[in-house]
């Protein structure tokens, strides 16, 4: 809330004795580029964000044919997050080289589960004794 309420009272500062229908996409632009300057890409994208749903919500409530400066192309292709690469997917020689170097009976089981049964970490680090049953194992409550 105090991120929020801070970046709206610097627009405000900036924008705040203009018509709200009078700010262009070009001053949009400057203003977000020189408040996120040196700022993590999905920062900058929750900058723009904000301010495109502060807009939203103008548009909506008060001046229905206002027009939405963040709607600008330019603006979204700017402070669009780029695509995290594929990740990389380890060939089973090398799971079961790090698995059979793990020394803790601990880790190479919780290792073995997620590697062997798909079981993601948060699984296996909620699993009870009474969660085996033979050789099975009952997850109560299983992420999907």
């Amino acid at each position: 809330m105090q991120n929020y309420r801070y970046f709206l009272t610097v627009f405000q500062k900036q924008f705040g004795r203009r018509d709200v229908s009078e700010v262009t996409p070009d001053e949009i632009m400057e203003f977000l580029v020189k408040i996120t300057e040196g700022l993590k890409p999905s920062t900058k994208k929750l900058k723009y964000s904000l301010l495109k749903s502060l807009f939203n919500f103008v548009q909506n409530t008060a001046v229905p044919d206002l027009f939405n400066p963040c709607d600008s192309a330019a603006l979204s292709k700017t402070f669009r997050v780029s695509k995290l690469p594929p990740w990389t997917i380890l060939e089973r020689d090398a799971v079961d080289e790090f698995i059979f170097k793990t020394e803790s009976p601990r880790n190479r089981l919780m290792l073995e589960l997620m590697a062997r049964g798909g079981i993601r970490i948060g699984e296996v680090l909620k699993l009870k004794p009474q969660d085996v049953q033979g050789r099975k194992l009952h997850l109560p409550n299983p992420q999907q």
